[in-house]
């Protein structure tokens, strides 16, 4: 039981300070946007002496919203070296620091009377998200037993949601949403990192990191006893060393090694369509609406704030549900599922948008639709997405496939906050055609090109990659068809 426990309580202090922290960053932003504005138009009138127009208010507001995935996009890139040199316990320790930069920018931004503080503090905010958004599902994954490494990885899917949550409910006027207390919310970040900062060193290093970076295998059998208890290990340990055995003499990748490499092309391919899916198929803008179907529902104005935390509960509520499933049900079908439901709910919601006026019941239906829409997000595509680059690549690739995976993840972040706007205006109802096709696509893909993972240890699953990727050569070697039957033909 003590093993267990070990475990349990390394994803909970890998977690809190983690991914927990992407989720809890993306809330906080929301409750408190009408009084930043107004403290940038008071601060611009206080320097300048002229207030701001609306429309640059708008853009400095803007800015300040996308400063948080161009930090992503920094902390996906750094991730990747800093896993590799610091190892995933050290890299997730040392990943606070930007936390706590963010939060002292954050919480003393109004005391300065400077609104660029809170921009720069989105940006740190956002590094932080980034490195631990990649590193948290690798030092997990790599930690895990292999029956149960999909539901351990699948975590870091549940802390977010469990982040977007909290940021709802401490963003609450009653807590620290109202107007007096916004830079304590903005700076409420802190305390996770605190927390990770006293309990995460108590926690073994990645057994995989120690054994197959570092060579080291007496510090690789310790961790894997503290976290294993006394169960045998010489199995585990086996696999361990034949995967050490295969990249000996191999130094850590970088990502433009890994489009370069023909054994990688469908590891990556897969990765890239599904990182790029999950920010592309419209569930964040699912809570962007959020506010205005629930106006349109009759729902009071002061009472939006419960209920939208009512949606981030249905993804925290979905995303433990396939932490319990996952490994019996296998990624694939938990990612199609998603998919194939998301497609479908999509379609009803443009039409339940489009009747919003004409039928009075419409808007029950298109809040259902956005229950039902950010529950088949997290049942298939919030979790499986993160942990697929741990099993797909090899120790050597792994750290490069996370920088790629999180920095699509990222860019298309930046890109749907920036376009949907835009999209909404020139689509109106139809708004979600764009993310409707991307949906589709995706299961079509999953469908076809995505071999299931499901309790395969690292090394099986490279194998049946391998066989993927060389099959069109091989079909090349003996296929010498054409050229008799043209003969023949003469």
């Amino acid at each position: 039981q003590l093993q267990s426990k070990i475990l349990i309580l390394t994803i909970c202090a890998a977690g809190i300070g983690g991914t927990f922290q992407y989720g809890y960053n993306i809330s906080i932003i929301n409750a408190p946007t009408s009084y930043i504005q107004t403290f940038m138009n008071e601060t611009w009138l206080e320097r300048t002496g002229v207030p701001l127009e609306s429309n640059m208010i708008l853009l400095l507001w803007s800015f300040t919203v996308s400063a948080y995935p161009l930090g992503g996009l920094t902390g996906a890139v750094v991730a990747g070296p800093m896993a590799i040199m610091l190892g995933r316990k050290m890299s997730l320790l040392l990943n606070n620091v930007f936390v706590i930069i963010a939060a002292v920018l954050s919480g003393f931004s109004r005391m300065a009377k400077s609104f660029e503080m809170i921009m720069l503090s989105r940006f740190f905010t956002g590094v932080n998200a980034g490195v631990s958004m990649n590193i948290q599902p690798m030092y997990l994954a790599e930690s895990a037993p292999k029956k149960l490494r999909g539901a351990v990885a699948l975590t870091s899917a549940s802390f977010t949601a469990l982040g977007l949550v909290l940021g709802q409910v401490v963003g609450l006027r009653e807590l620290l949403g109202g107007e007096e207390s916004w830079p304590f919310l903005l700076a409420s970040n802190v305390v996770p990192a605190l927390i990770q900062l006293t309990a995460l060193p108590w926690f073994p290093e990645s057994p995989r990191y120690l054994l197959i970076d570092r060579g080291d295998k007496e510090s690789c059998i310790s961790a894997l006893q503290k976290l294993r208890g006394d169960s045998d290990l010489s199995a585990e340990l086996e696999e361990m060393l034949a995967e050490q055995a295969a990249v000996k003499g191999q130094r850590a990748k970088n990502p433009w090694e890994l489009f370069k490499n023909p054994a990688l092309r469908w590891q990556l391919t897969s990765i890239v369509v599904l990182s790029s899916a999950m920010q592309l198929c419209g569930n964040d803008s699912m809570y962007f609406y959020a506010a205005y179907v629930f106006r349109e529902a009759g729902i009071p104005q002061d009472k939006i704030p419960y209920v939208v935390i009512g949606t981030g509960s249905c993804e925290l509520i979905t995303s433990v549900t396939c932490n319990m499933i996952i490994d019996y049900a296998g990624r694939k079908p938990l990612l199609l599922g998603g998919y194939i439901f998301m497609a479908g709910w999509a379609i009803v919601f443009m039409v339940a948008l489009s009747q919003q006026t004409q039928i009075s019941w419409m808007p029950y239906l298109s809040m259902a639709c956005i229950f039902a829409y950010i529950l088949s997000f997290g049942i298939g595509p919030a979790g499986v997405t993160g942990v697929l680059p741990t099993e797909v690549f090899d120790q050597m690739s792994r750290p490069a496939a996370y920088m790629i995976c999180g920095s699509l993840l990222w860019f298309n972040l930046f890109l749907v906050g920036t376009a949907f706007p835009f999209i909404v205006k020139s689509l109106a109802h139809f708004c979600y055609i764009p993310f409707l096709v991307v949906c589709i696509c995706t299961a079509l893909y999953v469908g076809f090109f995505l071999p299931e993972t499901k309790g395969k240890s690292f090394l099986e699953i490279s194998e049946e990659f391998k066989k993927r990727n060389f099959k069109a050569q091989n079909h090349a070697g003996f296929y010498k068809g054409p050229e008799e039957i043209k003969s023949t033909v003469l």
